[in-house]
């Protein structure tokens, strides 16, 4: 059972955290968090000790709830394979589901962040390296079990895979047209077949 405070904290995050990766961290005022929320800025501060706590609070709220639609739908099969393609399964509808996020927070808040706030950046730096090395360890098991080819360099690809989605991500949102989600999630498809599977 949550603690009052524990479900004011939630509450601000649910409301905030969208706003933050939408807006950046310099656009959104405390104005913008009081006037959302309908909470004081009292209030606000007394659950997190200032702004840049509370986006880094926010970018960790949004990441998680990610991370788990991911991993729910990596339960799916219990192939390592198996699981590289539903990673890209599920980046071809990333687009409508990041919609709800306010946009992918790992792209909005890494680049809205690279230069001016070293905390976030690192925060998302963070969340980069642990996605490529969760692809690297599906790699690895993969290798282990005869699925995936032992020539293969489990985090270089992991790396490249990561890459190939965020640049596809960019687009996506950049040019508003699902084309390039879609069209890169096929070309990684084809990658899996030709290069990394047995």
């Amino acid at each position: 059972m949550l603690t009052k405070a524990e479900l004011t904290t939630q509450y601000i995050l649910e409301i905030v955290a969208p706003i933050f990766n939408q807006n950046g961290y310099a656009a959104t005022s405390m104005s913008d968090i009081t006037n959302a929320t309908n909470l004081t800025k009292g209030a606000i501060y007394g659950n997190f000790k200032n702004k840049e706590e509370l986006a880094i609070a926010s970018f960790k709220f949004t990441v998680k709830n990610m991370m788990k639609r991911i991993a729910k739908h990596l339960e799916i099969s219990n192939s390592p394979i198996q699981k590289l393609f539903l990673i890209s399964d599920f980046y071809r509808n990333y687009y409508d589901y990041s919609k709800q996020l306010g946009g992918c927070p790992v792209l909005n808040i890494g680049v809205d962040a690279n230069n001016q706030n070293t905390k976030l950046l690192d925060k998302v730096r963070e969340v980069i390296e642990r996605i490529q090395d969760q692809v690297a360890t599906i790699i690895e098991d993969g290798i282990e079990i005869g699925e995936i080819s032992s020539e293969i360099n489990a985090m270089q690809y992991a790396k490249r895979i990561d890459s190939m989605i965020q640049g596809a991500v960019f687009m996506t949102y950049t040019m508003d047209d699902e084309f390039y989600l879609k069209d890169t999630m096929d070309q990684i498809d084809q990658m899996i077949h030709s290069e990394i599977k047995v």
